[in-house]
């Protein structure tokens, strides 16, 4: 679910700290909110009004009602925008009914109220979690006035008695209920913050998604006097992604899980980017602490075959194609050996072991791009490329980050991570035909190139030809599977048939050779 904010001011109180109106597009209306940047969360208040309708509390145990979001995808609560009164059976209206409800023990009846008599209203049910019990009943509408529980009679209560009689209901809740359509409008009265989108952490790995040590205490302020709070952990801060802005006056702010986007609009391009500085900044602020979560959620097994991560964060992706601005995020991780390409930031264990894409360091080769006509920053290059040399040929992504900072640390990461692979692994061998004969082509990374025979019938091997990097003169292949070096060699050049692509090992000999030259100081 995307929805879209405009901010009317922003105001200071720290380094990366904002508090400010902002107007959120929900369901194609603008409503007022106040946004309040903290160091890990984005926090979204419905605006204060005369009656107090945004300030009516939930019914049952208060935000634990929203353990029943988990899973419920962008649309876990209904309310009267998604349960409109002509879905309502026209046999439910102004008519009395019981319904029994079995309460949940961390989900309580899963219901908000609204009215009272102080407001001269009944009591309303403005809000159904699903999944909790009273989504469960499946025979409760918001729009139901409540008119007992358990035989105790509400139609003359307060919304704070209701909320007590509620809670002291005990497991099996009796409501006596009357569906008032002519109630609708007032239960729609409240903030639109509720039907923002946004992801809730399963039970495995509530650090991840939640400041809070305890995830329910946290979610509970998603819901708690008509408040989205966000966590900052792991959310993807772009611009110019998935909403034209020709203004360039839009931030989005994407979730961890890559399923929910909120973007917010600024009054003009200035405080749009003061905006964006403030939640990249705190989002970046966080990136070590998660690299310390994934590591003791991961312990011995390392991630997809590494050891450990040295670097991640979000990235825009060119997607290929004819459109030039056609952008996805991806999660990019860099280990010790590996480039890792994730389609969002992955919850369970299990997750960290299948990647969308991984690519060797050693066979990866950074490239930079040309002018960024989709760059963030008007008329400023944010891009970068690599090229990875595999066994179908040569695979090049596009990437662009969101700041100068930001494409320094990526492009040094990739590079050193290249180099430091290469010290790493050291050594590289593969199979192939010379004149004929079945051989071994090896690489070092101190000692060069060597070609040895297959050992036969457990005969050793024997070397065939053995150089230095420094005797290389030239290399290159057919990009099928022959490549070709030339040592300058009274026999010309040396032609090998690897059987497969020869572009893994061009690309390794290249990360050989940089690697080499970097540690000699010949490059800055």
């Amino acid at each position: 679910m995307a929805v879209a904010a405009a901010a009317a001011a922003g105001g200071g109180g720290g380094r990366a700290q904002r508090s400010g109106w902002l107007e959120v597009l929900v369901r194609e209306r603008w409503h007022k909110v106040l946004a309040n940047l903290g160091g890990e969360a984005l926090v979204l208040s419905g605006e204060e009004r005369p009656d107090g309708a945004a300030h009516n509390g939930l019914g049952g145990d208060g935000g634990a009602a929203c353990r029943g979001a988990e899973g419920g995808g962008g649309a876990a609560v209904r309310t009267a925008f998604t349960d409109p009164p002509e879905q309502v059976p026209e046999a439910v209206s102004n008519k009395k009914r019981c319904v029994k409800v079995l309460k949940q023990e961390l989900g309580g009846l899963g219901i908000s109220i609204k009215g009272g008599k102080e407001n001269k209203m009944p009591i309303l049910i403005s809000k159904i979690f699903k999944g909790l019990a009273a989504d469960q009943t499946q025979a409760l509408y918001v729009g139901d006035a409540i008119l007992a529980v358990n035989g105790t009679d509400l139609r003359d209560a307060t919304h704070d008695e209701a909320v007590q009689a509620l809670k002291r209901a005990g497991r099996e809740v009796l409501l006596e209920v009357k569906y008032m359509r002519e109630a609708t409008p007032y239960v729609k009265k409240g903030s639109p913050v509720s039907e923002i989108g946004w992801e809730t952490p399963p039970p495995e790995s509530p650090r991840l998604g939640c400041a809070s040590a305890d995830p329910l205490s946290q979610l509970s302020l998603s819901i708690h006097r008509d408040k989205k709070t966000i966590p900052l952990k792991m959310c993807y801060v772009t611009r110019n992604m998935t909403v034209s802005d020709p203004e360039n006056r839009l931030i989005e702010v994407h979730s961890p899980d890559a399923k929910h986007t909120v973007v917010l609009r600024s009054k003009d391009s200035a405080t749009a980017q003061a905006w964006f500085n403030a939640i990249h900044s705190s989002v970046n602020e966080l990136i070590p602490r998660v690299i310390a979560e994934v590591r003791d959620q991961l312990g011995k097994t390392g991630i997809a075959g590494s050891r450990e991560i040295r670097h991640l964060g979000w990235l825009a992706e060119k997607v290929p194609g004819d459109n030039e601005k056609h952008w996805k995020p991806v999660l990019v991780v860099l280990t010790e050996k590996d480039l890792l390409i994730y389609e969002s930031m992955p919850r369970m264990k299990e997750a960290w072991f299948s990647p969308l894409h991984t690519y060797p360091l050693l066979a990866t080769r950074l490239v930079h791009s040309g002018p960024g006509k989709g760059s963030p920053q008007s008329g400023v290059d944010l891009s970068f490329a690599t090229r990875t040399g595999t066994r179908q040929g040569i695979e090049t992504h596009l990437f662009r980050t969101e700041t100068s900072r930001d494409l320094s640390l990526w492009t040094r990461s990739v590079v050193q991570g290249c180099h430091n692979s290469a010290e790493l692994i050291t050594e590289i061998t593969t199979s192939c035909t010379y004149k004929s004969q079945e051989c071994r082509l090896t690489i070092h990374y101190e000692h060069g190139f060597s070609l040895t025979t297959e050992p036969q019938d457990g005969a050793f091997s024997k070397t065939i030809a053995q150089y230095p990097y420094e005797k290389l003169k030239m290399s290159s292949d057919d990009g099928i599977r022959m490549l070709y070096l030339d040592f300058g060699g009274k026999d010309g050049e040396i032609q090998l048939d690897l059987h497969s692509c020869p572009k893994p090992i061009v690309f390794i000999i290249h990360s050989f050779l940089s690697a080499k030259i970097t540690r000699l100081g010949l490059v800055a």
